[in-house]
C-alpha cells in the first residue's frame, strides 16, 4: 500500500468522507499525473466546504495502476497529491489524507504487479487511513463513482454513496457492491450526507434516487 500523508492527523477528526479521485473527485483523465490538467468534478467545491464544515476529515482513497503498468513512476503520485492538496487549500478545504494504491496483478513492473490489499474493491486504503487518524468508520462515508469503490466502502464500514455519471459501466449490483445511495454529483453527496447524519438516523435508503 502506498500512502502520501497531507498533513497531521487532527484530533477532531473522528468522522470522515473518503472520495475517491478519478471520475469523483477530479474529472476523469486516465491515467493523468499532469498536475496542471487536473479540475475538479461538478459539485465538488461546495461538497468539499460543506463536509468540512459539518466536521468531517476528507480522505482521498485512490486506485493508481499506472504505476504497474508502468505508465508512470510512483514518484510522478506526489506532484499529484500536491497539487491536489493546494487546490483544496484554495477553497479553504484541508485535506486529512491521500491515499492510493499502486499496484495491480496483471502489471508489467514487477515490483507492483502483486495481488494486495488496498486496490479498490478492497478497503486496505480506507483501514489504513482509519487507524493512522482514529476515524470511527460507522460514523463515515464512501462517495464513489464505480462499484468497486463502494464495495470498498461497506467492507471497511462505512456508508456509500455512488455518483453514477457513466463511470460504471458492468453493473454488478450484489452484496457489498450496493450503495447506499445513487446521487447526481458531489453537490448532491454532500447534502445526503449532512442531511442523513442531521436527522440522527445515520441511515440512508437502499437504492435511493
Amino acid at each position: 500500500m502506498a500512502l502520501a500523508p497531507v498533513q497531521e492527523a487532527s484530533p477532531r477528526a473522528v468522522k470522515a468522507v473518503f472520495l475517491d479521485k478519478d471520475g469523483t473527485l477530479i474529472e476523469n483523465l486516465p491515467y493523468n499525473v499532469d498536475p496542471g490538467r487536473m479540475r475538479f468534478a461538478k459539485g465538488a467545491v461546495f461538497c468539499l466546504r460543506l463536509l468540512h464544515d459539518a466536521g468531517y476529515g476528507l480522505v482521498v482513497v485512490s486506485n493508481q495502476s499506472g504505476v504497474a503498468r508502468g505508465f508512470f513512476p510512483e514518484s510522478a503520485l506526489d506532484a499529484v497529491k500536491e497539487r491536489l492538496t493546494l487546490m483544496c487549500l484554495q477553497i479553504g478545504v484541508p485535506l486529512l489524507d491521500f491515499c492510493f494504491c499502486p499496484h495491480h496483478p496483471e502489471g508489467i513492473v514487477a515490483e507492483y504487479a502483486v495481488p494486495c490489499l488496498c486496490r479498490k474493491p478492497a478497503p486496505g486504503l480506507i483501514l489504513h487511513a482509519a487507524r493512522r487518524h482514529g476515524i470511527d468508520l460507522a460514523s463515515s462515508w464512501l462517495i464513489g463513482d464505480i462499484l468497486d469503490d463502494i464495495a470498498a466502502g461497506r467492507k471497511a464500514g462505512c456508508r456509500t454513496i455512488l455518483i453514477n455519471n457513466g463511470s460504471e459501466t458492468r453493473w454488478l449490483l450484489s452484496g457489498e457492491r450496493i450503495p447506499d445511495y445513487f446521487v447526481a454529483d458531489l453537490a448532491e453527496a454532500a447534502l445526503v450526507i449532512v442531511a442523513r447524519d442531521k436527522d440522527g438516523t445515520g441511515h440512508a435508503r437502499r437504492g435511493a434516487a
